[in-house]
């Protein structure tokens, strides 16, 4: 053999082993193994997202926090005997929808029993629950293996905090292989959906410990939520407050101008402003149209679903989305 020949075999051979040993997701992924597998999800969803047009919000923050600890793989959805699951933790202790995947996934294993995992199934149906809500659409690429390790720690440790300041979120972000773009992207998500007065009562009654108030945040604005809104001390875990005023249920750039008028009412949405970068594309978001957010919003989103995916014969796929198989 030829040395050139030689070579060129060499490198046929190394390239095979790779593709052999790290599989890609890919668009369609179920196509032959369970062709009803996306239909099924996108039918579920319409017929009940209705009911609680909520759940969009839930469940893109779900996938967010999945994402963020070990990567898309479903381990946010796993129970835990001792409570140590990454649910367990105190950023995930309000994420809700666990129940909405459930029955997907029941109604998918009757389909196609072992085929499809949890971790594909909760990255289609978030991204069905915001289309069916009016929100953007984005391609999901599909073939994720669930994972079966899910630890607290993790979860408290890697899952941006609504108290984390720029420094933090970037450092959080980078670490998932995301930028400072998608930073911004991907908190318009907070267009929708609502919060706890708890998440921010440190920026109304008690930002410095001395019973005072976060001067970041628009005086008039911090006024009303203490007056209206988060007005009992007893209720702030359970009282809810919307994160867009007057816009919550519509996926648009409203949540970026509270952003810039000082009215985000995470410590993390304020932060924004305290980076030239972050700032400067919230303006440029802002003079743009929603069809250019829709789209921006899309590749963020998209590029997220891939983060450290489990593929080929990693994970496993999980027959119940809470347990592990074995």
């Amino acid at each position: 053999m030829k040395m050139g020949s030689h070579f060129r075999f060499l490198s046929l051979c190394l390239l095979a082993l790779v593709a052999s040993t790290h599989a890609q997701l890919q668009f369609g992924f179920y196509a032959k193994s369970c062709p009803k597998a996306e239909q099924i999800i996108l039918k579920f969803v319409h017929e009940h997202i209705h009911n609680a047009p909520s759940l969009a919000a839930a469940l893109i923050r779900m996938h967010f926090h999945d994402c963020f600890v070990r990567g898309c793989d479903g381990s946010v959805l796993l129970n835990s005997t001792t409570n140590q699951a990454e649910k367990n933790a105190p950023p995930n202790l309000t994420v809700r929808g666990f129940d909405f995947i459930d029955r997907i996934k029941s109604l998918v294993e009757a389909e196609c029993p072992g085929v499809v995992s949890c971790a594909d199934i909760l990255t289609l149906a978030a991204r069905d629950t915001i289309v069916a809500t009016g929100g953007p659409f984005w391609k999901v690429p599909t073939g994720r293996r669930d994972g079966v390790v899910s630890i607290l720690e993790e979860a408290r440790n890697n899952i941006p905090a609504p108290f984390d300041n720029i420094t933090t979120l970037q450092t959080l972000f980078a670490n998932q292989g995301l930028d400072l773009k998608d930073l911004v992207l991907l908190s318009g998500a907070h267009t929708i959906g609502v919060a706890h007065c708890s998440s921010l009562s440190n920026r109304l009654f008690n930002f410095t410990g001395k019973g005072d108030q976060d001067p970041s945040l628009d005086s008039e604005y911090a006024e009303n939520l203490k007056t209206f809104k988060c007005n009992d001390i007893n209720k702030l875990n359970t009282t809810k407050i919307e994160m867009d005023p007057g816009s919550r249920k519509t996926f648009d750039l409203g949540y970026y101008r509270q952003v810039i008028k000082r009215r985000g009412l995470f410590e993390s949405d304020a932060a924004l402003l305290n980076n030239a970068v972050t700032k400067a594309q919230i303006i440029e978001l802002l003079e743009g149209s929603v069809e250019n957010f829709f789209g921006e919003f899309a590749s963020s989103i998209e590029k997220m679903g891939r983060i450290k995916v489990k593929t080929g014969t990693e994970g496993e796929i999980r027959k119940h989305c809470a347990f592990v198989n074995s």
